[in-house]
């Protein structure tokens, strides 16, 4: 794979013209169409998947090389505004350069080894960017998270990956340093900030003083390259580890359908920098040579997202359903998106009220996409094809999806039943490798020649799909998937907690929000229920990550259950949603 594309990148440019005249002027046509060409074929599955492949050499090292051979895109390929002024401007050269360093800072300073795991708990900042491919050079695996953890959720997925550093800033740092003593695998521990903490490394001051060279690992294709913990629905979460061709390789098709991307275009996804949507953004713009927008924006703000997209050109933007409705509740007339081209959505359901409005209002399209941890981009609406308001669109190559029973057999049309992609007689190499260290989990997840997505819907006569819900009662609240259990037992750690069930309850700005049933103990049975409902409230924001909230409660004097005493959600879930 590297010799073919180090060959035809000599070529490609041996006979494009331009680059070493006097003028300096581009070549008549883009340089690097043939070699996103090839990786859209393999993305496609027109062609094999090569043996060796990483993403920072194979596609990020080969832009790099076109811009010193003098082909430049139109725009950076990483710009950060931070609404205070400050900017970052990256050219691909330049984050070449940078990464080499903070990859050199990960081998030689943190003594990490190819196969290794990482912890990467950053906000919007430039430095997540930049670890993320320092760890693909190095063959880190990279374990990213959110910054809203408590301490419980950053000791089970450090004892669980066995991870041996993690990088966060100052908002998680004391509560790494908390739990330390009991994650024995931790060995280094790095601090992007402006100051200093004890038995932290300062990332910064070691990134400056770092060497330029670094020789890149040299991956197979199946190498891990990514974990992602689920949403802990059932149980403790999930490891998902994904290949250095499943994400590296998988987006490059959806980036130019679905996204539509190409070099003169600026991508802004909102999507925090903890969730897999952000990993789709890089490896989604950078093959097409497009420039990653970023604003770090510590809130949602509607008017700053819309002030953003009015001063910067930006042409793609990507945000969750529950970001649209806030930003419709706006006068959209009072603001100029002179740049705006394509917009993108997914990670919850879309309701077709809003995007009717977006488009009344601006007159583009909202275009839904639908995926997972699990398997990248699976079902779309392509730029340039019919929607039906309210589907997820259809089956987005490679994969061939189905509509099956529990069995695994496919189920015709306007029948409803599990949303699935078919792995056998071959794998997708787009889907997951598996759910780390749990062959159980995996196993079940496969029912006759099928990956079983765990969502249920039904497909048209058109093969379109359309989502019903999901079989594993996550919940999905303003993009974050939130896990009934984790809750469930977080409430059940207060001495007022009996029992409790968790489910989705509809909330006109996100969606869904987190609901909480709660039998009392006898003890708190005559205990004032608003005054009580504030410290369930605040003990659970305290016990797990705050986003997780039950931000209604309602005491009940006793839960539906199965004959063998199983708690029924599903009952409470239909009861929220036929109001």
């Amino acid at each position: 794979m590297r010799l073919w594309l180090r060959g035809l990148l000599l070529q490609t440019l041996r006979n494009s013209r331009g680059f070493s005249g006097p003028s300096g002027q581009l070549p008549p046509a883009p340089v690097p169409h043939k070699i996103v060409a090839t990786w859209e074929a393999i993305s496609l599955g027109r062609q094999p998947v090569p043996e060796y492949f990483n993403f920072a050499h194979d596609v990020l090292d080969v832009w790099s090389q076109m811009e010193k051979a003098g082909y430049r895109p139109p725009n950076p390929a990483f710009w950060w505004v931070d609404g205070m002024g400050a900017e970052v401007k990256w050219s691909f050269e330049e984050l070449g350069r940078q990464s080499r360093k903070a990859a050199n800072v990960l081998g030689n300073i943190c003594g990490l080894q190819p196969g290794d795991r990482m912890m990467l708990v950053l906000p919007r900042i430039p430095e997540w960017w930049l670890v993320s491919v320092a760890c693909m050079r190095t063959g880190v695996v990279m374990i990213p998270g959110i910054s809203q953890m408590t301490e419980k959720d950053i000791k089970y997925r450090l004892q669980a990956s066995k991870a041996k550093t993690i990088i966060t800033s100052d908002s998680l740092a004391s509560q790494v340093d908390a739990i330390s003593a009991d994650c024995p695998s931790l060995q280094t521990k790095l601090l992007v900030s402006d100051s200093t903490r004890p038995g932290w490394m300062d990332f910064r001051e070691l990134l400056r003083k770092a060497s330029t060279k670094h020789n890149c690992m040299k991956t197979k294709s199946r190498d891990p390259l990514a974990i992602y913990f689920t949403s802990g629905t059932s149980g403790a979460p999930k490891m998902v580890e994904h290949s250095q061709c499943s994400y590296g390789l998988g987006f490059v098709a959806s980036g130019r359908r679905w996204v539509a991307l190409t070099e003169s275009d600026l991508f802004w996804n909102t999507t925090d920098t903890g969730w897999v949507k952000a990993a789709w953004t890089f490896f989604s713009a950078w093959p097409n040579g497009s420039c990653i927008f970023v604003h770090e924006l510590p809130r949602v703000d509607a008017k700053v997202i819309l002030n953003t997209l009015s001063q910067f050109p930006i042409t793609t933007l990507c945000c969750v359903p529950t970001l649209f409705r806030l930003l419709v509740q706006e006068d959209l007339t009072r603001y100029q998106f002179q740049s705006l081209r394509h917009c993108l959505t997914g990670g919850e359901f879309l309701n077709p009220d809003v995007r009717d409005k977006w488009k009344s209002q601006t007159g583009l399209e909202l275009h839904e996409g639908y995926g997972q941890s699990e398997t990248v981009l699976i079902c779309a609406n392509p730029k340039g094809t019919k929607i039906k308001s309210g589907s997820m669109g259809k089956a987005s190559p490679p994969y061939d999806v189905q509509i099956v029973d529990d069995e695994g057999k496919v189920l015709p049309p306007g029948q409803e039943g599990n949303v699935a992609v078919r792995i056998r007689p071959s794998r997708p190499f787009c889907l997951f490798n598996c759910y780390l260290d749990n062959p159980e989990k995996t196993a079940t997840s496969e029912k006759g020649n099928f990956y079983i997505t765990g969502d249920r819907a039904h497909m048209d006569e058109d093969g379109y799909f359309w989502f019903m819900g999901r079989n594993d009662d996550v919940i999905i609240s303003s993009s974050y998937r939130i896990g009934p259990v984790e809750v469930e037992s977080a409430l059940a750690e207060h001495p007022a907690v009996l029992e409790s069930a968790v489910v989705s309850s509809p909330d006109p700005i996100r969606g869904e929000v987190v609901k909480a049933f709660i039998v009392l103990s006898p003890a708190y049975s005559s205990c004032d229920p608003e005054e009580l409902t504030r410290e369930l409230q605040e003990h659970v924001k305290r016990m797990t990550a705050p986003y997780k909230y039950p931000r209604k409660v309602a005491f009940v004097s006793e839960l539906p259950k199965t004959v063998s005493g199983k708690i029924q959600r599903s009952k409470l879930r239909c009861q929220e949603w036929e109001k």
